[in-house]
């Protein structure tokens, strides 16, 4: 009987590729666990209108954890023309599948490890060994949005914003509103999270990540909240950064960070500056993680130009793998999966396109199974 239930959501396009080499690998490690298959993606989309179908949800309650491929996702209006002709002019609206799960799951925590390691002719610097906590369910990815703006909310911003007024006088149709959400509970919980793991991995400093200057209502509640979950772990030093202003500094002086932790919005993007001074998206890797549950994923896209030519490099979805071993308990097996990466990426014998070789997808996972052999 299999130890662990795991929900498998290739998704599109590359997603299939880069999930046979992640199972390649997990079967090698020796997880014990059943692999249970979800619908997700865009078929799903087009054919039914949902990209995250309630039975995929109903799977992900019964699971312990779930890794995850890739997703397209287009603007509204494509999104909208893509479906197929009977569920056309039925209201309905296309959002991130995988947006949805982290928010119906309260998967809060969006954690994002960045490091070079050693022999990767892609790094920008060796050494690095970033972590980013990005917040999961609120900011600007809430879902909160108006095009064209309702005119009862357009008549109650020039009430009650003085702002507003630049923007009065366009047509209802000519503006468009996302909304900004932050909460105290949910801004503490990925600072307080952060600073957990910056204590337990025995981690030099926590750098919040904000726009307070500007942004002032919700990067300021961000702000207040992380000083004062700060407060708690005296041992830990915090400093904090606008989100521009770290764009440079990461470059300009990596080793000078370690924890980075931010809102949504923010914290994606510098999680990809990150991930692109290790190597680029090929080594991306990121855990959605809530108190019970997790589904763990490559930050790439589907990348549908490259589909089916089993080229992509598989390492960001191989350590996506490790997160989720790390996550079930079983560290063992993950630090024996992150030392076969690690081996391969340093003897540079096989690379896939991205890293200057022509190793397919399958070349990579089998030379990373075979180094598990040896490390067993």
């Amino acid at each position: 009987m299999s130890r662990y239930r795991i929900a498998w959501l290739p998704g599109d396009g590359i997603g299939n590729e880069v999930m046979a080499a992640a199972r390649l690998v997990l079967d090698q490690v020796g997880l014990e666990a059943e692999y249970l298959p979800g619908d997700i993606g865009w078929e799903f989309w087009r054919c039914e209108g949902d990209a995250l179908p309630q039975r995929t949800l109903d799977l992900l309650q019964s699971v312990d954890a779930a890794l995850f491929g890739a997703i397209t996702s287009k603007p509204a209006k494509a999104a909208e023309a893509e479906l197929n002709p009977e569920l056309h002019g039925k209201g309905l609206v296309y959002r991130s599948p995988i947006v949805r799960m982290r928010q119906m799951l309260d998967l809060y925590v969006c954690l994002r490890p960045c490091k070079a390691y050693a022999g990767n002719p892609l790094n920008f610097r060796e050494g690095i060994n970033l972590v980013v906590f990005r917040e999961n369910t609120e900011d600007l990815y809430s879902g909160v949005e108006f095009n064209p703006v309702p005119q009862e909310l357009s008549g109650l911003l020039e009430k009650i914003s003085p702002p507003f007024s630049a923007f009065k006088d366009l047509p209802n149709d000519e503006v468009a509103i996302s909304c900004k959400i932050n909460t105290k509970k949910g801004s503490a919980a990925i600072v307080r999270a952060a600073f957990d793991f910056a204590r337990k991995d025995k981690r030099k400093k926590v750098t919040i990540v904000h726009k307070a200057n500007v942004v002032r209502a919700t990067d300021g509640l961000f702000l207040d909240e992380a000083a004062a979950v700060a407060r708690e772990y005296p041992d830990i030093p915090m400093d904090s950064a606008n989100v521009d202003a770290i764009c440079m500094w990461l470059l300009k002086n990596p080793d000078n960070y370690d924890v980075l932790v931010a809102p949504n919005l923010y914290g994606d993007i510098i999680s990809d500056l990150a991930a692109q001074m290790v190597g680029g998206l090929g080594f991306g890797c990121s855990g959605n993680i809530g108190r019970k549950m997790a589904v763990f994923e490559p930050t790439h896209g589907s990348a549908p130009k490259y589909a089916d030519q089993w080229k992509v490099n598989p390492i960001a979805t191989i350590l996506a793998s490790k997160m989720m071993l790390d996550w079930l308990g079983e560290k063992e097996k993950g630090q024996r999966l992150e030392e076969a990466v690690a081996t391969v990426i340093k003897e540079g014998r096989v690379r896939t396109y991205d890293m200057g070789g022509q190793a397919a997808t399958m070349d990579m996972a089998e030379a990373i199974g075979e180094k598990l052999s040896v490390l067993s």
